[in-house]
């Protein structure tokens, strides 16, 4: 299933209307919605293209690892922090900390 957040306006809503919470390593701004999409905002101060698409495919292999314990009516967008070097494990760290703090995740019983 593809969950990308595409549009400008999604992008824009989520941006302007949207809560933030914050790691070491990301913020999180997520806005409720229908359905469950995702978008990654890396800008042009973490380097070359091959740098930011590094860090966007770390991105995605981290959130899809979380899909499927995931409550399915949020957008969100990460925005990685500036770092010398992201790894998958810090970055999945990271974004399970931000999914718990702002209780994400399906209840379990």
């Amino acid at each position: 299933m593809d969950y990308r957040l595409k549009k400008e306006k999604d992008f824009n809503k989520v941006f302007k209307s949207g809560k933030r919470l914050f790691s070491s390593r990301l913020t999180l701004i997520y806005l409720e919605e229908k359905t469950l999409k995702v978008g990654y905002a890396v800008g042009k101060k973490h380097g070359t293209s091959v740098k930011r698409n590094r860090i966007k495919r770390i991105l995605r292999e981290s959130f899809r690892s979380f899909t499927p314990c995931l409550r399915q009516n949020f957008f969100f967008v990460f925005i990685p922090k500036l770092s010398e070097d992201y790894s998958f494990h810090d970055i999945k760290k990271d974004m399970e900390y931000l999914f718990k703090k702002g209780k994400f995740f399906i209840e379990q019983d």
